[in-house]
């Protein structure tokens, strides 16, 4: 998979930019606050239509311009695709593959995949549990792109019934049997759609990590040398023993019936996906609590160097690399650690704001793009 070129078209702060890529190895070069994070946000936008730094399109559109563009050009071991988004500053997105409009986002995923490690996947271990909810649902974006329509209908939904339950609260009901036969066949309506449909975002998040888990303590086992073991445990929000859909909307629909009196109370959902987490453990002690600093860093390019095995294994290419400032948050040891592992099967887009983080033999391999005040210069 390779990117050979990008226009960006009043995208944050880029007027009009075309750039070519004629290397595996491109070192985006600035100082900051110039846009060298703009070039790789465009580039993941491509790949999965999410930022990982705003959901608001308006943020995208240069100043007061009526509208923004990306344009990228693709080559695939099975086809070339030019690719285009324009974000109007009003309005829904527009789509173009091969130049022709698409109605679906399931159609434009897929084409482009990518593995994002930014300095804010630090907060991968740190953070909090929708942050790795997001993570692990962008993974999912790019394997398997109807995963979108999936995760689409189950925000629908769960927004819908948290109205209900807002507007019961409201109307000072707390107990389920004071509802009317009406209020109740709503709320039913919006349980059966919530159950289906968190059914699939729960079993797909659990496959996934199932997966990425062995992948990624392989990569961690390497980095620390076999002085830690990493685990992944998805914690569901509602548990379940087996793989079984039948089982898992069963305990959905009980551990729903459990919690009726406390949603009505609060007025929310509280059963569901949406409040799942995702655990990391060392040596048996959980990350989050008690890993050092060196020991999350460990983690996470551990977890993202898996994230470029799983997609290679399961879409048969080897996916770009996005490093959106990474370098200054890696010590020695992991900077060459994570640059030999690459080698050079990926192209990969490194920014930095120095180049003494790299070798003599990668700077003479790599294009070097200069960017100062939204400008390839």
């Amino acid at each position: 998979m390779y990117l050979s070129k990008l226009n960006l078209n009043y995208f944050r702060n880029y007027i009009q930019s075309e750039i070519n890529f004629s290397s595996n190895k491109i070192i985006i070069l600035g100082n900051n606050a110039q846009g060298k994070s703009n070039l790789l946000e465009a580039i993941q936008l491509l790949s999965c239509l999410k930022s990982h730094r705003t959901n608001k399109d308006l943020d995208l559109v240069y100043r007061d311009r009526i509208y923004g563009e990306i344009k990228g050009e693709i080559t695939r071991n099975y086809a070339d695709y030019s690719l285009s988004i324009l974000f109007p500053a009003k309005g829904k997105r527009e789509l173009k593959v091969n130049y022709e409009k698409i109605s679906r986002n399931i159609d434009f995923l897929g084409i482009v995949n990518t593995v994002l490690f930014s300095s804010l996947d630090l907060d991968l271990v740190k953070g909090s549990p929708e942050y790795r909810r997001n993570w692990v649902d962008n993974l999912l974006l790019q394997l398997e792109p109807v995963f979108s329509y999936i995760i689409k209908e189950y925000n629908h939904v769960l927004k819908q019934r948290n109205s209900l339950l807002k507007r019961l609260k409201k109307q000072g009901i707390t107990n389920y049997e004071d509802l009317s036969q009406t209020t109740i066949l709503e709320l039913n309506i919006w349980e059966n759609k919530l159950i289906e449909n968190a059914c699939r975002v729960m079993r797909r998040r659990k496959r996934v990590l199932d997966k990425l888990e062995p992948l990624a303590r392989l990569w961690h086992d390497k980095i620390s040398n076999k002085t830690e073991k990493l685990e992944i445990i998805y914690h569901p929000n509602v548990t379940y023993d087996r793989d079984d859909i039948q089982e898992i909307k069963q305990k959905i629909q009980r551990e729903i019936e459990d919690k009726r009196n406390t949603e009505l109370l609060m007025g929310v959902t509280l059963v569901g996906p949406h409040r799942d987490e995702i655990e990391f453990v060392i040596n048996k002690s959980v990350a989050r609590n008690y890993g050092s600093q060196g020991q999350q860093r460990t983690l996470v390019l551990s977890l993202k160097l898996g994230e470029l095995q799983l997609i290679e294994q399961i879409i048969g290419e080897t996916p770009l690399l996005l490093l959106d400032d990474v370098m200054a948050e890696l010590d020695l040891q992991r900077q060459q650690q994570l640059l030999d592992c690459l080698g050079n099967r990926f192209q990969t887009f490194i920014t930095t704001t120095h180049l003494n983080y790299f070798d003599e033999r990668l700077l003479q391999e790599a294009q070097i793009i200069r960017v100062e005040k939204g400008k390839i210069v």
